[in-house]
């Protein structure tokens, strides 16, 4: 193993880590698996506060990691930036605790960004559990998506995620994200009021007005187990956080007329998924109701923030 005992270091693994032991675990030992050879490096772990013994599973793994154990929950923007500020790697890769490395992806991700100086990030292709390939670029949002997606082009003017070649996009998802350290500091990290999602869409956007590019590397792959997927009790609440900061997006980079015509293009094309899963065996109509209306009004409803709050006032150490 390549390592420098202090200064800086080529490659900082960067996971975040809410009651996913076993997942995490796994994930330490892809990284231990598929490292480059030469490339000295150093990987911190971020436990969100878990309560399933995640922290004391890290201390007895074996692996050499600086650990970082929050006495209470914060969002996943708030955390990658953290680990973003503690790292002593030029390059940092973002990853969750249910993301696995393929062999070769650091490397290939790291030659993306040596390949192009003016790249501040770099995404990897987001395999499912089965190993099929998932979307995970994407234009950034605006008119011409929403405007796509009531039209059913979504996939052909959305998504960026394809093709065998490294291509520049508008964001990538930060579940296997490099990032280039000095590139991240410039625009002043990801913002912390995204509590999770849209947090790394206006990380990228930020970095695209500063002059920054953000790849797509299709030859790096990653595995995302997407645990949260499988919450069918949390639904509701991802849903109203999902709608919450993708409309904070919007106020940030847009304008309100725009804003207020991707919401009604947003409700039309949830409606319209909708009417097909009635028409469907299988799909749930209920659902892309539940996200019609949350896109009408984005405001209304507890998502994962109130959850996360009411959790620390539960948990929360006595001075």
């Amino acid at each position: 193993m390549s390592r420098s005992p202090g200064g800086e270091v080529d490659l900082s693994y960067c996971v975040v880590n809410t009651n996913g032991r076993d997942y995490l675990l796994a994930c330490l030992d892809a990284i231990a698996r598929t490292h480059p050879a030469g490339v000295s490096h150093e990987l911190l772990v971020l436990d969100n506060c878990s309560d399933d013994g995640s922290v004391a599973a890290v201390e007895q793994s074996g692996h050499d990691v600086r650990l970082i154990a929050l006495d209470h929950r914060a969002g996943k923007a708030e955390n990658d930036s953290t680990l973003l500020r503690a790292a002593r790697g030029r390059h940092c890769l973002l990853l969750n605790e249910d993301s696995e490395l393929q062999p070769g992806a650091a490397a290939a991700l790291l030659a993306a960004l040596e390949e192009h100086p003016r790249a501040g990030a770099a995404g990897a292709q987001l395999l499912s559990t089965e190993g099929e390939e998932k979307a995970c670029a994407w234009r950034l949002p605006g008119l011409l998506p929403a405007l796509a997606g009531v039209l059913f082009l979504h996939r052909l003017v959305t998504v960026q995620s394809r093709g065998r070649r490294t291509r520049r996009v508008g964001w990538t998802q930060s579940s296997a994200m490099l990032v280039r350290s000095s590139a991240a500091a410039e625009v002043g990290y990801l913002d912390p009021d995204f509590f999770v999602y849209s947090d790394e869409t206006d990380f990228c956007k930020r970095l695209r007005d500063a002059g920054w590019q953000t790849l797509y590397v299709p030859a790096a792959r990653a595995i995302h187990h997407d645990q949260l997927t499988t919450d069918m009790r949390s639904a509701r609440r991802r849903i109203v956080e999902f709608h919450r900061n993708r409309d904070l997006y919007l106020r940030k980079h847009h304008s309100r007329p725009t804003r207020l015509l991707v919401r009604a293009l947003g409700v039309a094309f949830y409606l319209e998924l909708a009417l097909g899963a009635l028409a469907a065996p299988g799909h749930d109509a209920r659902r892309y109701l539940r996200h019609a209306l949350q896109e009408l009004r984005p405001g209304r409803g507890e998502g994962i923030r109130e959850a996360v709050e009411e959790y620390n006032r539960r948990t929360r150490i006595a001075p």
